[in-house]
């Protein structure tokens, strides 16, 4: 099912409902796809979003969002303010159905998969970027955030992957030298985001974006969340180990959902809440 979040034909979701034995106010777990700002659909992680509902007993939303093209050259912050804008619709709409109602979720399950783990630090961590502010009632609702094969320090990238400027960085980005303002690995704890659990995954078998993204922002949220309340689980956890397919592929396979269906069903148990 299609839901219009926003003004702009991009402006879209796909809702994939849960077994109707689930609560009304039940939580909600959102995909933002990748494709380095510059392609992919939400239709092409509908496998992958149906997998999540069937583990999981939970609805899912995929939503799409402005895409850096020769057509619509937009840059960042203009994909992250999509995925806010996506994200605050969801955090207050009553369901799918106008004549049956439903309550707003009760909790926000987010997952970022390469360029989109970076639009979601963005967002959740402190930017440089007011418009990049979630409402207090997104924070308040948004329990955890699984990031995958991420891109978070651009500077980093670069030095590994020189040709991914003239790809996809200066295109989404600009043209600079160095990009030190949109590094998220370096962004402060966003207030009121102190209680949202953070996984940082990494295939062993991605080669397109290394693992040293992923160390250097597992660090950073460690080194953020040492003081928050954490109940009877780590605010931050990693799985580098388990998932041994190309950057993409993991997203087809089994072992990347049940890592999300493990994250999210740990965190509902009673006794995980602080």
């Amino acid at each position: 099912m299609e839901i219009a979040y926003g003004p702009h034909p991009a402006h879209r979701l796909d809702y994939y409902d849960a077994p109707p034995h689930r609560s009304q106010h039940a939580p909600l777990i959102v995909f933002v796809h990748g494709g380095a700002w510059r392609s992919e659909d939400k239709a092409d992680h509908a496998v992958l979003a149906r997998k999540l509902v069937s583990l999981t007993g939970l609805p899912v939303a995929v939503p799409n969002y402005r895409l850096t093209t020769p057509d619509n050259p937009i840059q960042h912050p203009s994909h992250a303010e999509d995925i806010l804008r996506s994200l605050h619709f969801l955090s207050t709409w009553s369901g799918p159905s106008p004549s049956h109602p439903q309550p707003p979720p009760s909790h926000l399950y987010l997952l970022g998969h390469s360029c989109s783990a970076h639009i979601l630090a963005s967002i959740f961590l402190t930017s440089p970027y007011e418009q990049l502010t979630p409402s207090r009632q997104l924070l308040a609702i948004t329990r955890g955030i699984a990031l995958s094969e991420g891109i978070y320090d651009i500077d980093l990238i670069l030095r590994s992957f020189p040709t991914y400027k003239a790809w996809f960085i200066a295109p989404a980005f600009g043209d600079h030298d160095a990009y030190p303002d949109v590094n998220v690995a370096s962004y402060p704890l966003r207030q009121g985001a102190e209680h949202i659990r953070w996984l940082v995954i990494h295939s062993k078998g991605d080669s397109l974006v290394d693992q040293l993204q992923s160390d250097t922002m597992y660090a950073h949220l460690s080194s953020l969340t040492d003081q928050s309340p954490s109940g009877t689980l780590r605010m931050v956890q990693r799985n580098f180990d388990q998932l041994h397919e190309e950057h993409n592929d993991l997203l087809q396979g089994d072992t990347y959902s049940h890592i999300i269906a493990d994250f999210i069903t740990q965190d509902l148990r009673p006794e995980s809440t602080a």
